[in-house]
C-alpha cells in the first residue's frame, strides 16, 4: 500500500503540472507519513542526498558552460566546424552536428547547446534553403552529444546515484567514442536527407582559413582539456577540475578574447545559479524518493518481473532500454538518473554488464527522451528557436531517432564501444 501511495501521489503531481522535484518530495513525505516515520526524515534523506563532495563540481561545470555560451566561444567553435565540414553536401547540417560535438563536450548541457548553436545556425540554415523542420531536428538531436561527451555533470549525478565505486574519470572516457559515434550516425542521416532534398554545400575556404579558425578556437576548447585532463591525470579532483575550468573560461573570455561584457557575465551567473538550484533540488528530493523505492524492494521486484518474462540477457537489456526511453519521454533527466540507477543497475550488473557501460546506455536513453514529447525539453527549446510547431518537427525527426538508436544498440550490446578507451588509458 505504501508503494502505491508513493507512486500515486507522484503521478498525481506530474499530471497536475507540479514541478517533478516537488512531486517527488510530496510523494516521499506522504509515504514516510504512512509508514509512521517522523516528518523530519523526508528532509534528512533529502539533505543527505546533496551532502556529497563530488556534487560541488556541478555548479562549476554549469558556470563554465554559461561563460562559454555568452562569452563568444560557441561562435568560434561554429567557425571551426564550418571550415572543416561545411563543404560537404548539406554542409550547414554537418556544421551543426560537429559544432554540437565540440561545444557540447565543453558545456555538458544539451539545452545550452541548443540555445547557443540553434540561435546561430537555425536562422542561417533557413535562409540557405533548408527546411525549418530539418534545421530544428538536426540541432535538437545532435544536442545529446553534450550529455555523453565529457565533461558532463549528468555523469557525476550517475556516479552519485550508483552509490560510489564508479570512477568519474572512467565515465568521462567511456562517453567519448559513443558521443562521436552518435554524431557520425547523425551526420550520415543528415547527408542522406541533404542529397534527397538537394540541400546546398558551402565552398571550401582553404586550409589557411582552417588553420586560422583552429588557432582562434583552440584556446576555448582547452576548457574541456583542463577539466577532463586534470581529472584523468589525477592532478585535480573532479570538483577542482570544474573550478579551474570555470576560472579559465572566465579569464579567457575576459582578457584574451575580450568578448565577455558585464551584462553577459551577469546573465551567465544568473543562468548558472538557476540551473544549479533546479538540479540540486531534484537531487535532494529524488534521494528521498529513491530511498523509499529501495525500502519497498522495487529493484528486486522489477528484476524478478523481467526475468519471469525472459531469461535472455539480450531481451532483458532491450526491455530496460524501452522502459528508459518511455520514462525519458515524461520525466526530467536528472530525476530519472537518480531514480532509475538504483533500480536497473543491479539488474544490469547481474547480466554481466559493466556499471560504466550501463551509465552511458542510461544517458543516451534519457537524452533521447529530451528530444521526445510530451516532456522533451530540448525539442521544445529547438522548436522555439526555429519558430515551428512541435507537430511539424515530429513528422520528419524519425531518421535522426534511428541514427541515435543505432548508436544506442551498439553501446548496449558491444561493451568495447564504451569500455575500450577507459581500459586502454586507465589500466
Amino acid at each position: 500500500m505504501g508503494l502505491l501511495l508513493l507512486l500515486g501521489v507522484f503521478a498525481a503531481g506530474v499530471v497536475i503540472g507540479a514541478p517533478v522535484a516537488f512531486a517527488m518530495g510530496i510523494a516521499a513525505a506522504a509515504a514516510f507519513w504512512y509508514e509512521g516515520f517522523p516528518a523530519l526524515i523526508t528532509f534528512q534523506r533529502a539533505t543527505s542526498g546533496v551532502s556529497v563532495f563530488s556534487l560541488l563540481a556541478i555548479p562549476f561545470f554549469i558556470f563554465a558552460g554559461e561563460i562559454m555560451l555568452h562569452g563568444g566561444i560557441a561562435k568560434r567553435l561554429v567557425k571551426l566546424a564550418s571550415a572543416l565540414v561545411g563543404h560537404l553536401k548539406g554542409g550547414l547540417a554537418m556544421v551543426n552536428i560537429f559544432s554540437s560535438m565540440l561545444f557540447g563536450g565543453i558545456s555538458g548541457s544539451a539545452v545550452a547547446d541548443i540555445s547557443a548553436l540553434g540561435s546561430l545556425l537555425v536562422p542561417v540554415m533557413k535562409e540557405r534553403g533548408y527546411r525549418p523542420d530539418f534545421a530544428v531536428n538536426v540541432t535538437v538531436t545532435s544536442s545529446i552529444a553534450g550529455i555523453v561527451i565529457p565533461p558532463s555533470h549528468n555523469m557525476i549525478i550517475f556516479a552519485v546515484a550508483a552509490g560510489g565505486g564508479i570512477s568519474v574519470s572512467g565515465l568521462f572516457l567511456a562517453g567519448v567514442l559513443p558521443g562521436i559515434l552518435m554524431c557520425v550516425s547523425l551526420a550520415v542521416a543528415a547527408y542522406i536527407l541533404s542529397v534527397k532534398h538537394n540541400y546546398p554545400s558551402e565552398p571550401f575556404p582553404g586550409w589557411r582559413v582552417v588553420a586560422e579558425t583552429a588557432r582562434d578556437a583552440i584556446p576555448g576548447f582547452m576548457t574541456a582539456v583542463i577539466i577532463v585532463g586534470g581529472t584523468l591525470s589525477g592532478v585535480f579532483t573532479v570538483t577542482e577540475s570544474g573550478a579551474f575550468g570555470a576560472i579559465y573560461a572566465l579569464l579567457l573570455t575576459t582578457f584574451y578574447y575580450k568578448t565577455l561584457t558585464w551584462e553577459a557575465f551577469k546573465t551567465s551567473v544568473t543562468g548558472a545559479v538557476r540551473t544549479t538550484s533546479m538540479v540540486m533540488i531534484l537531487i535532494a528530493f529524488a534521494s528521498s524518493f529513491a530511498y523509499l523505492l529501495a525500502l519497498y524492494q522495487v529493484p528486486a521486484k522489477l528484476s524478478g518481473l523481467l526475468v519471469s518474462i525472459s531469461d535472455n540477457p539480450i531481451i532483458i537489456l532491450l526491455m530496460i532500454n524501452v522502459i528508459l526511453l518511455l520514462l525519458g519521454m515524461i520525466m526530467d533527466m536528472a530525476a530519472l538518473i537518480l531514480i532509475c540507477t538504483p533500480i536497473f543497475l543491479p539488474i544490469a550488473k547481474g547480466l554481466g554488464m559493466d556499471p560504466t557501460q550501463f551509465g552511458i546506455m542510461l544517458l543516451i536513453n534519457l537524452g533521447i527522451g529530451l528530444c521526445t514529447p510530451p516532456v522533451g525539453t530540448c525539442l521544445f527549446v529547438g522548436c522555439a528557436v526555429g519558430r515551428i510547431r512541435i507537430e511539424e518537427a515530429m513528422k520528419s525527426i524519425w531518421p535522426f531517432y534511428i541514427a541515435i538508436f543505432v548508436a544506442l544498440m551498439l553501446v548496449t550490446y558491444v561493451p568495447a564501444v564504451s569500455l575500450w578507451l577507459p581500459s586502454f588509458l586507465l589500466n
